[in-house]
C-alpha cells in the first residue's frame, strides 16, 4: 500500500520516468535536485528560465514578493502567491497553487495540488489533486535526529534516510493545521482530520480521525 504504483498515477507529472526507476517513493527523495537540473533544458519553448536553474511556465503566475530558489520548476496555470518561499528542488506540476507563506523544499508536487496557506512541505510527494488545509505541515525531521522508520502496524520499514516528511497519494485531503510526522505515508482518497498528529501509513480510502482511530470511507 506504499509502493510508487500504489499511490499515484504517474501520467500526471513531468518526474513520471524518474519516479519509475524507484519501487518506494522515498527513495526519489535523495536524487529531486539532479532531476530538475537533467530536465529543465529539455522542457521547451513554453517554459522560461528565469535565472539559472529556475524554469517557469509562461501561462504561471508568480506573485512578484515570491521567491523561487534553485532548482525548481513551476508547471503551467499554477500560482505561487505572496510571500510563498520555494527554496529549491521543488517540482510543481500543472494547475497547482503554491499559496501566501508557503515553504516548499525537496518536494515533487504533482498536477492540481494545492498547498493554499501557511504550509511547510519538505522531503515529500504530494500525488494527484492532493489537497493540504491552511496551517498543515509535514514534519521532515525526528527530533532525535535518527533515520526515518515508517511503521504500519508491527511493521517497521526502515527508509535509511534522515530527513523524510510525508507521501501524499492522489486525492489525498489533510485537514487544518494537521501535522504529517516524518515518515507518514497516506494512500490514495483518504482524509485526514484537522489538528491531527498523523504517524505513520494511513490506508487508501480511508479517514484518519486521530492516533489509532482510522475509518474506512463508507
Amino acid at each position: 500500500m506504499y509502493t510508487i504504483r500504489d499511490l499515484y498515477d504517474l501520467d500526471h507529472t513531468l518526474a513520471a520516468d524518474y519516479l519509475r526507476q524507484f519501487t518506494y517513493p522515498w527513495e526519489a527523495l535523495k536524487g529531486i535536485k539532479d532531476m530538475i537540473l537533467a530536465l529543465g533544458p529539455k522542457l521547451g519553448p513554453d517554459y522560461v528560465e528565469r535565472e539559472p536553474g529556475v524554469w517557469v511556465h509562461k501561462t504561471a503566475k508568480v506573485f512578484p514578493t515570491a521567491y523561487l530558489g534553485a532548482p525548481c520548476i513551476i508547471g503551467p496555470e499554477t500560482e505561487v502567491r505572496h510571500c510563498a518561499f520555494i527554496r529549491g528542488s521543488a517540482l510543481v506540476g500543472a494547475n497547482c497553487v503554491v499559496g501566501n507563506s508557503v515553504e516548499l523544499k525537496n518536494v515533487i508536487l504533482f498536477d492540481h495540488v494545492q498547498t493554499p496557506h501557511y504550509n511547510y512541505v519538505g522531503d515529500s510527494i504530494l500525488g494527484y489533486y492532493s489537497h493540504m488545509g491552511a496551517g498543515s505541515i509535514t514534519s521532515n525531521v525526528k527530533s532525535d535526529k535518527k533515520l526515518v522508520v515508517i511503521h504500519n502496524g508491527t511493521e517497521r520499514i526502515e527508509t535509511g534516510i534522515k530527513k523524510f516528511g510525508a507521501m501524499l497519494g492522489d486525492h489525498v485531503e489533510v485537514g487544518c493545521n494537521a501535522v504529517c510526522n516524518p515518515g507518514t505515508v497516506i494512500g490514495r482518497n483518504s482524509n485526514v482530520y484537522p489538528t491531527s498528529c498523523v504517524r505513520g501509513v494511513v490506508p487508501e480510502n480511508s479517514i484518519y480521525k486521530n492516533s489509532g482511530e482510522i475509518v474506512e470511507k463508507a
